[in-house]
């Protein structure tokens, strides 16, 4: 009935969809593969309902699951805007849910600057709660060699500055109707996410000290390591964007996927100046020993 006389609102009522359903079994198998995988690597065992769980490929093929079924539940939605269902309504809907999202991405990065902070600002307590020589009161730990910040880390806070002014000037040449600086711009955006990770991953590669053995590694590796993930998602979310851009998609008026790659970006871009300052600057001296 409804359908024989036409739409008369400017929301976006969904078909029934399998992925939410199937998104949330893949990330139930990466959970239980991930508790296999750390077991599996100790020579433990995992057994649930007379199956040994501990093996390394289970969290992979959560892995596969959640991924295809991302690719399938956003291809859904590419069509939905090509199709019209992307009203200004529903555009400001997906804006206040990427703002969401943006939201607790922040709140997951406050908790390594917490953890950091305890333990560098209170290192006699975290020696005390540890039970063990993990701070030796000072911070940095005694014998961690920290990064010096004006090298590599220097150089790469001055690519991903680089990095944020290519993507607005990508945004604003969509905005502006020129197809031609929007790719060179999104083009160079990200072959320079893709240089940064290829920076970190040199820098770590040649870290003195590292994950185990010390508050510092822990909290260092946390909270540089999900950033880094962080910069690989962002690099691959505008490398789609570009793929998208070479096929005609995006106009002026309409172009919320890449707008939600920019916010995204921009956010990476602002984190990492947090990590720069406090980690690899403070972070080589920041208190004296008590």
């Amino acid at each position: 009935m409804a359908e024989a006389h036409g739409k008369t609102h400017d929301f976006h009522i969904l078909e029934p969809s399998p992925w939410p359903i199937v998104v949330s079994i893949g990330a139930f198998v990466m959970a239980i593969g991930t508790i296999g995988l750390f077991r599996w690597r100790v020579g433990e065992q995992l057994v649930i309902g007379g199956i040994d769980f501990a093996t390394p490929w289970l969290i992979l093929a959560g892995l596969v699951i959640v991924l295809y079924t991302l690719g399938a539940w956003w291809t859904d939605v590419v069509k939905e805007a090509h199709e019209g269902h992307h009203t200004p309504v529903v555009g400001l809907h997906l804006r206040y849910g990427m703002i969401l999202f943006i939201a607790s991405e922040v709140m997951f990065f406050v908790a390594w600057f917490w953890a950091w902070f305890d333990a560098a600002l209170y290192p006699n307590e975290a020696k005390q709660v540890a039970r063990a020589a993990f701070t030796h009161g000072v911070w940095p730990p005694a014998g961690v060699e920290t990064f010096d910040p004006w090298h590599l880390p220097l150089l790469n806070t001055l690519i991903l500055l680089l990095s944020g002014t290519t993507v607005t000037w990508a945004h604003h040449a969509l905005i502006e109707g020129d197809r031609k600086s929007l790719k060179q711009g999104l083009g160079l955006t990200v072959a320079l996410g893709f240089l940064f990770t290829c920076l970190q991953a040199y820098e770590y590669a040649h870290a003195h000290f590292g994950f185990s053995g010390s508050i510092y590694g822990a909290s260092f590796f946390m909270a540089t390591g999900f950033h880094g993930f962080h910069v690989i998602v962002g690099t691959i979310f505008l490398a789609v964007c570009l793929i998208r851009v070479n096929a005609g998609h995006f106009t002026p008026k309409q172009h919320f996927g890449f707008e939600a790659a920019t916010w995204y970006w921009h956010f990476v871009d602002v984190v990492w100046l947090f990590l720069f300052v406090c980690i690899y600057v403070l972070g080589r001296g920041l208190v004296v020993p008590h």
